[in-house]
């Protein structure tokens, strides 16, 4: 499906949301944030999966491939039509979908109702949660983010489960970063110990708080940066780079076109016309931000969910955030 949500058997969304309807329209409402259980039933995340091995047959022989194995969801096994998430070996560990929401457990309780949205892509194969933190950020006057965690875990063998730090600016909803190159990502690989891996969450999540300390005081820093036109065009020069080929001219015209969108969310962008806000590299950076999950040109609505999540809007916040951060010191003068 084009909007890379799961549709089960039944013709509905594996998702669930909270407060405004999501731009495709699917998944369930629910009128309150929600426990992990909840979150579980309410996405339709309430499968298993399982490794099966794997067989090579033709012309009436048949034998197993060594070391090779399916992970299929296990209520479909058997059935027309089952998907194969993946093919892995025998070291890989399967997480179901209930042992990797259990990860947020240490750090808020079990069955505290954290859980903003959850959901599945593809045929399954990836699932990803979002969990509200108690305290926010303060950026300047009344211009807060919210702090979230966006956990992601795949049946395919392709990723780790990851923890990413999810900040949503207040005032226009913009996800601020992602997996910044620093490294505030949380990873436990699917090895035969991640289940005793996830057991230690605690110990590898107390890096939580501060983290979050690191990206307000760059947010805050941001604010006391002010921006010219030579250097706003520096700035979006570098997150939005020539491509590699200049003679290609959709490339260069889609680098053009990116560029000029974000400056003008610079400037009228929502927040960014706020007196203490205007004209400074948070201005630029939330203009970015803005473009890349409102208003980019070259994308649908129904790729934006995975594009600022997972790919390539992501990777743009995060180079975002990154020249932003070397820029600092640069211009603090």
């Amino acid at each position: 499906m084009a909007h890379r949500l799961h549709i089960n058997e039944d013709g509905q969304a594996s998702m669930f949301y909270t407060g405004n309807k999501p731009w495709h329209g699917l998944g369930k409402k629910l009128d309150k944030p929600a426990t992990a259980a909840e979150a579980i039933q309410a996405a339709k995340l309430d499968y298993e999966v399982v490794k099966q091995p794997l067989i090579a047959a033709g012309d009436g022989f048949a034998a197993p491939v060594p070391d090779c194995f399916a992970v299929v969801r296990r209520d479909l096994w058997g059935k027309k039509g089952c998907p194969i998430f993946g093919i892995v070996s025998g070291s890989y560990t399967v997480l179901q979908n209930r042992e990797a929401f259990e990860f947020f457990d240490p750090i808020t309780g079990k069955g505290a109702a954290i859980y903003h949205t959850a959901g599945a892509l593809g045929d399954g194969e990836r699932i990803w949660m979002l969990a509200r933190l108690p305290t926010d950020i303060r950026v300047v006057g009344d211009d807060i983010a919210e702090k979230y965690l966006l956990l992601s875990n795949s049946h395919d063998g392709t990723s780790s489960l990851q923890i990413k730090f999810t900040p949503i600016r207040v005032v226009c909803w913009n996800t601020l970063t992602q997996a910044l190159s620093q490294g505030p990502t949380v990873r436990v690989a699917h090895t035969k110990d991640i289940h005793e891996r996830l057991k230690n969450a605690e110990e590898a999540l107390g890096i939580i708080n501060k983290r979050f300390g690191l990206i307000e005081q760059t947010f805050q820093a941001m604010v006391g940066v002010k921006m010219n036109d030579e250097r706003l065009k520096e700035y979006l020069g570098l997150v939005f780079p020539d491509p590699s080929n200049l003679a290609d001219g959709k490339a260069l015209q889609r680098t053009r076109v990116n560029r000029s969108g974000a400056a003008h969310l610079f400037e009228f962008g929502r927040g960014n016309e706020a007196p203490e806000v205007a004209g400074t590299l948070w201005a630029g950076y939330n203009g970015v931000t803005e473009y890349v999950d409102y208003r980019k040109t070259n994308q649908s609505h129904s790729q934006r969910l995975h594009s600022i999540w997972f790919g390539a809007g992501c990777h743009v916040k995060e180079r975002a955030y990154a020249v932003a951060q070397e820029k600092i010191e640069a211009w603090k003068n």
